[in-house]
């Protein structure tokens, strides 16, 4: 019975250390190239955040015109927006819908998805299972419920593994399930603005409306394995569509934060291939 217990414990834990801080800062020493370096808080982008936004754009433009069928209030509001988009789309694509699996694959060039990891008892992990990344691309999203610096967390960070933290003290929970599943529903649901929704609640579940949102499982690099992917912070401009927010896999934890919907892209650091795991720095040293 004892046996059969610590079995059981020792199998998680070499799953869940890939994720545990104090793990993985004690073992920093053996794993180097783990390490991300920048200069300076403003030098950490690997891109501007104008070629963020337009690549979201683009996706998100195809999944409103794969979904429009099923958009009922939208097409009642029929915004200024939402008829060029339409329009657009139309002529884009000869009038037919496109399927939203094949939305990131038109729009971006590729396709991720959640696997088996190829890191031994690591869980989950991200590939690119179709199409090609070049360098620079935006490749996935972090989603969660963000917190500022000066916001309660300790609930919801307990046994959680998908925590991450901004540069600025920013934290995004990015945690599918329990309480922080909860909160995310609670906060998106509040921020609703007439039929439109300010942010998307199925990356929640197993089939996320926005194929990006699946950031928080892409694992950790290692001196075997380099990072082929970076994670970038990105403000949400007040310029973006309100029709199109609606795939913004992030919402605020208080409803009166006066700062821009911080969200946070993963962006690819070199070509990658179909087939390959994403892998990431999880520490960045700032000089």
């Amino acid at each position: 019975m004892f046996r059969a217990v610590l079995k059981s414990f020792q199998s998680k834990w070499k799953s869940y250390r890939h994720r545990f801080v104090p793990w993985v800062v004690l073992n920093l020493s053996k794993n180097e190239k783990t390490l991300r370096q920048v200069t300076g808080l403003s030098k950490d982008k690997l891109v501007p955040d104008e070629e963020v936004s337009q690549s979201l754009l683009r996706l998100f433009r195809v999944l409103l015109r794969s979904h429009w069928a099923n958009h009922g209030e939208l097409r009642a509001a029929q915004t200024p927006f939402l008829r060029q988009v339409t329009s657009d789309d139309e002529q884009l694509c000869g009038g037919n819908l496109v399927c939203g699996d094949d939305a990131m694959l038109q729009s971006l060039g590729f396709c991720i998805d959640r696997k088996p990891s190829t890191l031994p008892f690591a869980g989950t992990g991200v590939f690119v299972t179709k199409g090609f990344v070049r360098k620079g691309a935006t490749v996935a999203m972090y989603p969660g419920t963000i917190y500022q610096a000066n916001e309660p967390i300790l609930l919801q960070s307990i046994r959680n593994p998908f925590v991450f933290r901004c540069i600025d003290g920013v934290l995004i929970d990015g945690n599918d399930k329990g309480i922080s599943k909860m909160v995310f529903r609670s906060c998106s649901g509040r921020d609703r603005l007439g039929p439109f929704m300010m942010s998307d609640t199925s990356w929640l579940t197993d089939s996320p409306q926005n194929p990006l949102a699946v950031g928080q499982y892409v694992n950790n690099c290692s001196n075997e394995r380099p990072a082929n992917v970076c994670y970038q912070e990105y403000d949400v401009p007040d310029t973006f569509p309100i029709e199109l927010r609606q795939y913004l896999p992030n919402v605020n934890y208080s409803h009166d934060t006066q700062r821009p919907l911080r969200c946070v892209v993963l962006v690819s650091l070199r070509d990658i291939t179909a087939g390959e795991e994403l892998f990431s720095n999880y520490y960045t040293i700032v000089h």
